[in-house]
This record gives structure tokens, C-alpha cells and sequence, in this order.
């Protein structure tokens, strides 16, 4: 996955993990407690964030990580063949293309959704610590007077 992915995301990574994105984040938030200062944290997780990828604007951003264009056009080849059809009580719907949705299941389904970067982008115009795994983000920082807060609502309302 190269450079480009956020160092301080713990999925998809050789020797990260959960518990290690939990053990950083105690140790930060240990470190300015030592410090004495104030500290918010907050968790969140970007439920069903996978169902709600939609395809175009995943090829847009694949293509602007700068991968060879045989790459964006594989992507696109792959996830214009995605379709899907109901049954309810028996009956079988007409099949219908899907137009948003990262498939799940296999090793390509996370790394288009990382290419998506919407976790990834999270760490930009930031200045709290932020720890991902995958789809769930621990942000924690210093409070020191109300303009730390305000940042940090800011930041929650641009996200």
C-alpha cells in the first residue's frame, strides 16, 4: 500500500492490529496525563461505511493516489461488473446494478476501501492524535483552554 497510507492506521498493516492501536493511544493519553494536561478523546466507528462507498468518487480518488491508470481502469472494470437481486417470500427481483458498496470478503474489498481514504484522509488539518483501525478512529488531544475545544468541534463538524 506504499507511502501513502496514514502511519497511524493500525489495520492493514504488517504487525499492527486493534490491540495495538488501543496500547498507542493508552500510551499517548498516559504521556499527558503525566503532563497534567486535560485530554478528550473521542471513538468513532463508520458503521456500514463499506455499503456506502460510491463508485465514482472511489475511482476519482483512486486515481488522484497517482497508481498507474491500468490500475483505476481494473477497478473500474471490477466494480462495474457488482449486481445484485432480492427474494422476498420466494420471489426474485430483477437484478440491479450497484452503483456504491466496496465488496467485502476478500483481500481487494479493504484495499479499495482504504483507497477511498476517507479514513485516511481523517489525520489531515488536524492537530489532535489520531489512531485508525480500518473504519474506527480514536482522535485524542491536549485541552488546554476553550480554543482546543472549539477546534475540536470543528473538526468533528468537517467530518
Amino acid at each position: 500500500m506504499g507511502g501513502w497510507l496514514y502511519e497511524g492506521q493500525h489495520g492493514f498493516r504488517r504487525e499492527c492490529s486493534r490491540e495495538s492501536q488501543v496500547i498507542v493511544v493508552c500510551q499517548d493519553i498516559a504521556d499527558l496525563l503525566d503532563e497534567g494536561v486535560r485530554t478528550d478523546a473521542i471513538i468513532i466507528d463508520f458503521s456500514k461505511f463499506y455499503d456506502l462507498v460510491p463508485h465514482d468518487r472511489l475511482l476519482t480518488k483512486i486515481a488522484a493516489t497517482g497508481v498507474d491508470l491500468r490500475v483505476v481502469v481494473w477497478a473500474k472494470e471490477f466494480l462495474l461488473g457488482c449486481s445484485q437481486r432480492v427474494r422476498v417470500n420466494g420471489q426474485l427481483f430483477e437484478e440491479v446494478r450497484v452503483t456504491s458498496r466496496v465488496p467485502q470478503g476478500g483481500v481487494l474489498g479493504p484495499l479499495l476501501f482504504l483507497a477511498y481514504v476517507y479514513v485516511n484522509d481523517i489525520w489531515r488539518n488536524n492537530e489532535s492524535n489520531k489512531r485508525l483501525f480500518a473504519d474506527e478512529c480514536i482522535i485524542h488531544g491536549k485541552i488546554i483552554d476553550s480554543r482546543d475545544i472549539d477546534k475540536v468541534q470543528t473538526y468533528l463538524e468537517k467530518l
